[in-house]
């Protein structure tokens, strides 16, 4: 759908109309489930933020902007509330826990279930601000204009960010055993 699609849509359901909010939730809800689960690594983390991103989504459509691409929207709304998520996580916590380490030879971890695993432990070591824009690059191609959408920073404080959390997460990798 386009722009314009998901315009009509929003518009429908500020008129009522709940198929139509039916339509853009089988639309988002697997890549905002996905986002979720890239910053969080957790299912069950994942699937509350994203009925919370829905329910919020329902709640405020009245203040969607149709200037901007309701993708960006959502997907602010989702990164937003996987960010919250963390942060209560991180006060329950008494202490750190360090995520495990991918045993094995490299060749092993180059294999695609410890591949991934090894990306996400990684991934999880890094600060969620440089989490969120490798997760909207990477996993979900956004361009460094969508980012800024979504995160509403500069095209150049995503650049900045992104080469950052890149190097942080090479940096996670290598003392994964993963380089």
């Amino acid at each position: 759908m386009s722009k314009t699609d998901d315009s009509d849509l929003v518009e429908r359901c500020m008129n009522g109309d709940r198929q139509a909010f039916e339509l853009l939730l089988i639309k988002y809800e697997k890549p905002v489930f996905n986002a979720a689960f890239r910053m969080l690594h957790s299912s069950e983390d994942a699937r509350d933020v994203t009925q919370t991103v829905f329910l919020k989504v329902y709640e405020n459509l009245d203040k969607y902007d149709p200037a901007y691409r309701f993708f960006s929207w959502i997907y602010r709304i989702a990164m937003n509330e996987s960010i919250n998520c963390l942060s209560k996580q991180h006060r329950a916590e008494s202490s750190e826990v360090e995520p495990e380490s991918v045993e094995g030879s490299l060749e092993q971890a180059i294999s695609g279930d410890q591949l991934r695993a090894g990306l996400q432990l990684a991934l999880m070591r890094i600060k969620p601000e440089y989490r969120v824009v490798i997760v909207l690059k990477h996993f979900l191609d956004c361009s460094y204009i969508e980012i800024g959408e979504i995160l509403e920073i500069s095209e150049k404080t995503v650049k900045s960010r992104l080469y950052t959390g890149r190097q942080l997460l090479k940096d996670a990798l290598t003392q994964s055993g993963m380089n």
